[in-house]
């Protein structure tokens, strides 16, 4: 009776749980391989400081406010015509410019090191 009490338990929570962590396994690794490259390459040393970054950026935002901002960080660099509809939308500066914040202080959170110039 006690297993069947808790399965019902973790059943009603599962979906609370879920929707905290809704970032798909493939933005998460995207995330940390383009973190470690521009941080020393593939490492122990830059894994894990990575992987902390991104689940730092998931708690702080759902996935689809990171999505949008990511994808406008993105394509606000696009030269030109095409790029001025991305760089002229309605408070794209703003949000490029707080995801921009919003990254660099998990990076010092989770002890994401830059990379230094090799002797």
């Amino acid at each position: 009776m006690r297993p069947l009490f808790i399965t019902a338990i973790l059943a009603l929570f599962t979906p609370f749980m879920v929707s905290a962590n809704d970032y798909p396994t493939q933005a998460r690794v995207e995330y940390v391989l383009g973190c470690m490259d521009s941080h020393g390459g593939q490492s122990y040393n830059t894994l894990y400081p990575c992987v902390c970054a991104i689940d730092k950026l998931a708690e702080a935002m759902p996935y689809q406010a990171y999505e949008q901002a990511q994808t406008l960080s993105v394509m606000i660099k696009t030269p030109g015509e095409k790029g001025g509809a991305f760089r002229d939308a309605p408070g794209a500066r703003k949000m490029v410019k707080n995801f921009k914040q919003l990254n660099e202080d998990v990076e010092k959170l989770c002890w994401v090191n830059k990379p230094t110039a090799e002797k």
